[in-house]
């Protein structure tokens, strides 16, 4: 043991320690942080050389006092000395176990920039993107914008030249009854200078020439006339149909049965239209009968008369003739305090297209339909609610326009399986629920 202490003291080493120290607490404020953590490590490293040397004399020492010699020092001081040491060491593995953490989070904050940095990019990528797709909208609009107003200018030109067809027709009729009433006075010119009614006798005034027969205004205008009231079918479907439809679920929660009554409506407007069409034409084919003497065709004329006067048309009348029917009908049914007048609108805006489209050559009418026919592709569009793979149609909910046997504009209907059946049962268990409508004792005015 002395030894050991011996060669300790001569080293010198805790004077060398307390030196180092000394200097580089001087230095300390001075150093970079490189050399600062030299000068500990140094220090560190002479005072665990130190520490060996001491637990070497501390082992000599208690071996020289026997077996059981110092043990209480030992307990009481070198024990609690090494838990200190200890807790330091697991501090040293903490300060590690920061450090790795640290290098970690370090890592993840790279990665996390890097990310946005991406991110950062693409927002840019797909804000120029988006950028891109307002411009491309901005010109589509515009181009919507200005297709409507050529569409409207092509409109307004169309029925411009309609009204100067119109007054061309009314100049021309002006001028054929002017050279009616010039040949009739130039016939009474010559008879009134006859010599004698023997010379008149045998010499007849030629007739007056006639002009080459033409078509009339309403065969000229028949293009543009149709396409209009086509146009005009389809709006009634998306428009007065849906105003229609919305009225009407405020009284009625089937929504079955509102479809099945606008469709009805639909179908008993056409036919008021075509039987108050046939009654007006009748009556002004015999007034014009008896004095028509134009190069003009009896038909063409009476024709060309009803499209300038088709404001005579009595269209209250068809509306009234309308409800009645609906009044009547066995497969709709409606809250007896209520009346389908509620639709009149609609009805009203069917009777006078109707009633325009038998002005027509050939004239527009709408498909028959009945409850439980087999659906045709050709003829209607399948509601979103219908049943795809079912073959029969359960009711229509618009009818589709034809023109002879081929079709104009594909009507709506709903397609459900046991269609057939449940339209059997329904024709038989269905009654009215209301009393007759009041339109049937008084006129209703017109809105």
């Amino acid at each position: 043991m002395a030894d050991g202490l011996r060669r300790l003291v001569g080293a010198e080493s805790g004077r060398v320690l307390q030196e180092k120290l000394e200097s580089w607490y001087r230095d300390y404020e001075i150093n970079s942080c490189d050399q600062n953590l030299n000068r500990c490590c140094e220090i560190i490293e002479l005072n665990s050389k130190i520490q060996g040397q001491l637990f070497t004399i501390l082992n000599e020492t208690s071996q020289e006092g026997g077996h059981y010699a110092g043990v209480e020092t030992i307990k009481t001081r070198l024990l609690p000395w090494l838990g200190t040491c200890f807790s330091c060491a697991s501090s040293g593995r903490l300060f590690e176990t920061n450090l790795s953490l640290t290098q970690d989070s370090i890592e993840r904050e790279r990665q996390l920039r890097e990310l946005a940095n991406n991110q950062s990019f693409q927002l840019q990528e797909l804000q120029e993107e988006l950028t891109s797709t307002r411009l491309q909208l901005n010109h589509v609009q515009q181009d919507l914008k200005t297709s409507r107003a050529q569409e409207k200018d092509a409109l307004w030109k169309l029925e411009r030249l309609n009204d100067y067809e119109q007054q061309i027709q009314i100049l021309r009729d002006e001028i054929s009854i002017l050279d009616a009433q010039k040949s009739v006075l130039q016939s009474r010119l010559a008879r009134s200078r006859s010599p004698s009614p023997r010379r008149v006798e045998n010499r007849s005034p030629s007739p007056p020439c006639l002009r080459s027969c033409s078509p009339g205004r309403a065969r000229r205008t028949n293009a543009s006339r149709r396409a209009c009231l086509i146009a005009r079918f389809g709006d009634i479907y998306a428009e007065e149909r849906l105003d229609a439809e919305t009225l009407l679920r405020t009284y009625i929660s089937d929504m079955e049965m509102v479809q099945r009554i606008i469709y009805i409506a639909a179908v008993e407007s056409f036919h008021a239209a075509k039987m108050a069409y046939r009654q007006f034409k009748v009556r002004v084919r015999e007034t014009l009968s008896l004095g028509h003497s134009g190069p003009e065709s009896l038909e063409d004329t009476v024709l060309d008369y009803i499209v300038r006067h088709e404001d005579l048309y009595d269209v209250q009348a068809s509306v009234n003739e309308v409800i009645r029917s609906m009044n009547v009908n066995p497969k709709i049914s409606f809250p007896p305090e209520i009346d389908f007048i509620v639709i009149s609108t609609l009805i009203r805006e069917l009777c006078r297209m109707a009633f325009s489209m038998q002005t027509l050559s050939p004239p527009l009418d709408i498909a028959f339909g009945i409850d439980g026919e087999l659906f045709s592709e050709t003829k209607y569009h399948r509601s979103f609610d219908s049943d795809f793979t079912a073959a029969l149609v359960a009711y229509h909910v618009w009818p589709a326009l034809m023109e002879n046997d081929i079709v104009v504009v594909k009507g709506e209907a709903v397609t459900k399986r046991g269609a057939l059946w449940s339209c059997r049962s329904r024709s038989r268990s269905r009654s009215r629920s209301r009393s007759t409508s009041p339109l049937v004792s008084h006129r209703v005015s017109p809105s």
